[in-house]
């Protein structure tokens, strides 16, 4: 059976990082927001995964499950924070909480 190369996966990784990161950085919608966050993670959760394997170790399998528990509080979370600002600014554009008082 053939296997994928470290390299491949890194890479993966890699790109899907850029992706998360370029979507937090442009999109001003907060559930875009949300969502690049949770690619950035999942590539992170990817490449422990990556490594764990090629040096035969459970390691990364562990650490991918710290992961998902961060991003399932990371998603609970943030789903709350976003309809509390919906319901009270009634838009869900990021630049609208530079304009918050309070």
């Amino acid at each position: 059976m053939a296997t994928v190369p470290m390299e491949y996966g890194l890479i993966l990784a890699g790109v899907l990082f850029a992706l998360g990161l370029i979507g937090v950085l442009v999109r001003r919608n907060i559930i875009f927001i949300l969502m690049s966050i949770e690619i950035m993670l999942n590539s992170a959760g990817l490449a422990f995964i990556v490594a764990g394997y090629r040096w035969a170790q459970p390691d990364g399998q562990v650490m991918y499950f710290f992961i998902l528990a961060m991003a399932a509080t990371e998603v609970s979370v943030g789903l709350a924070l976003t309809l509390m600002f919906y319901n009270r600014h009634k838009t869900l554009d990021s630049d609208a909480a530079g304009r918050m008082n309070g």
